[in-house]
């Protein structure tokens, strides 16, 4: 029986509108139920990841920052970093700002970001139904350089880049990727996202960069916590939907794909289920660890 299961967030256990269906939380806590350990894996940062960790029952570990970081969540402990220096975070704010791009950076805790567009604008819908504890927290700020320079901690996972435009965001991405020691993530497709307002629905389509430190990705991280407890890789399930999922979906025993994924991702996956939109996590739950098919 599979020991582990890695679950990507947007695109994969999330739907449009960034949430977790009652069919996808019922076959976790029926996995957890019979032992097997579920890690969501997301570009997100902690606080967020943390919070959706909490609302399923994942509470032992979670990886965050596309890999950048791990979290002991029973002992409150980070066991695993590969931050962005400040200096490099600097560095890759000045092109930004050079290049009059939109921008935003992830701590662990925290988005920095100018204003409320893109992905920042979804995640600030998703908190607009959530308590004050359960919220990402939004950092907007006049000057992010300075803003960044004066910061005291050092614990940058990402820097997310945003553009409508085609060519303006392959300009940008040609500069960036002559910056050294960092991973530009190679997205070749637009994000799209729902967003609810009232009973009016408004769909957010852009082309979408992370930029994080050199070697970081989910397969590196969740390696790393898979050999720290003793699983083999083979009893490992990965499932996700976009490029930064790419290594774990091709060494995991069992790589899955949504229904929904890029199409590069759907290729290499051994296996590809029903969408975000249609429990396809649940789907893959139910016929792999064996659980009550009727959640």
């Amino acid at each position: 029986m599979y020991k582990l299961i890695a679950i990507d967030l947007d695109g994969t256990l999330l739907n449009s509108y960034g949430v977790i269906s009652e069919k996808n939380k019922t076959a976790i806590k029926q996995a957890i139920q019979k032992g097997v350990e579920i890690v969501l894996t997301s570009g997100r940062g902690s606080m967020s990841v943390r919070n959706l960790a909490t609302e399923i029952g994942a509470d032992h570990y979670m990886i965050c920052g596309n890999g950048a970081v791990i979290y002991d969540l029973q002992n409150e402990n980070l066991i695993y970093d590969k931050f962005l220096s400040t200096k490099k975070v600097l560095q890759l704010i000045q092109i930004c700002e050079e290049n009059s791009i939109y921008y935003s950076v992830y701590t662990q805790d925290s988005i920095i970001t100018k204003s409320l567009n893109y992905n920042v604008l979804f995640y600030h819908q998703e908190n607009a139904s959530k308590p004050d504890d359960k919220r990402t927290n939004i950092h907007i700020v006049q000057d992010i350089y300075q803003y960044i320079e004066n910061r005291k901690e050092n614990d940058y996972i990402k820097i997310n880049i945003c553009d409508n435009n085609n060519i303006v965001f392959n300009s940008i991405i040609k500069k960036l990727r002559m910056v050294k020691d960092v991973d530009v993530l190679d997205v070749g497709h637009m994000s799209r996202k729902l967003i609810k307002s009232g009973t009016e629905e408004y769909a957010m389509e852009y082309f979408y960069t992370e930029i994080s430190s050199q070697n970081v990705d989910k397969w590196t991280a969740l390696s790393y916590l898979i050999d720290s407890l003793g699983i083999q890789p083979q009893d490992v399930i990965a499932i996700g939907d976009n490029i930064n999922d790419k290594t774990m979906i091709e060494n995991a025993g069992l790589g899955v794909a949504m229904e929904n994924a890029t199409p590069y991702i759907k290729k290499i996956a051994k296996v590809v289920t029903d969408s975000n939109n249609d429990d396809g996590v649940a789907k893959v739950i139910k016929q792999y660890v064996e659980v009550n098919q009727d959640c």
